[in-house]
Formats: structure tokens, sequence, C-alpha cells
């Protein structure tokens, strides 16, 4: 089954709405992100996947979330300048989230992704394709600079 997030609303980092169809003709990479993680140096490999792929169409759209050990406790703020000061990291963050249990969106629809279930940890990542279609799901694990991840990234940005 395809799941598509064209029409899934999300909490911007400004409190506003934001359709993530605002996105369409972009790659996208969604991620569960945290700052007190054993994954948080994911952030500087996220970064640079936004550098190296943006002028072909990619964006990191990053959803803090504290349902993982508590592991993002602080607010929007205070997460965004330990990002961009401990990991150069500027892509875009979103409103906190729940991606297991009671889950807000993204993750309401992300979730239903194969293998359906709630995110498992702190860092998973979706590919969505520019048709607003998610691609891939990969685990916490998944490095960003892995193969794995360019290779999908490539191949959906060359459609």
């Amino acid at each position: 089954m395809t799941i598509n997030v064209t029409n899934v609303l999300v909490r911007a980092g400004d409190g506003s709405d934001k359709c993530l169809g605002e996105y369409k003709g972009l790659v996208i990479l969604v991620v569960n992100v945290a700052s007190r993680c054993g994954f948080t140096k994911q952030y500087a490999g996220l970064q640079k996947l936004e550098n190296d792929y943006r002028k072909k169409g990619f964006r990191v759209l990053g959803f803090p979330c504290n349902d993982f050990g508590e592991q993002e406790p602080g607010s929007l703020e205070e997460i965004k300048t330990f990002c961009s000061s401990t990991y150069g990291a500027t892509f875009e963050l979103f409103a906190k989230v729940h991606a297991k249990g009671e889950t807000t969106e993204p993750y309401s629809t992300l979730n239903k992704v194969d293998p359906v279930g709630d995110v498992g940890w702190n860092f998973e990542k979706f590919l969505i394709n520019r048709e607003g279609d998610v691609i891939h799901r990969f685990k916490s694990d998944i490095e960003p600079s892995s193969n794995e991840i360019k290779s999908a990234i490539e191949n959906a940005l060359a459609k």
C-alpha cells in the first residue's frame, strides 16, 4: 500500500499548521530527532545530506520527539540552538511530536508504512518522493552517510 503525505498537516516551528503538500516536487527525509540520544550525532550527517542534495531538490525535516527515554526535553528554541551550535544543523525543525502511542502527525500517517507500527526509537527516517509518497523507512541505526540512504535519495531525485 502506498502512503502519501501531501494532505498531512503538521505543526511548524512557529506554531502554525503546515501541510506537507507544500514540499511536493521535493524529495524529503522526515526524521524524529532528540538531543540527548546515542544517535544525536546523526544531526551532522543529516545536515550534510541536505547540503549535498539541496540544489537538486532535497530537504531534511526534523521533528523533535521526547517519547524515547525523555531524550528531547528542551524547548524548540533550545533544540535549534543546540543543533546549530553543536552540529551545524540548520535544516527545518518542527514543533515536538509523538511518534509512538498517542501519535501526532506526521507519525499518525508514517507509522502505517511497512513495517507497520510505531517508530522504534529516535532518528528513524522516512524518505518521501517528489509526489509525496513514502518510499523508504530506515531504522535509527542506519546512518545518514550510509550508501543505503544516499542511494535511495539519489534514485528519488533522479525521477
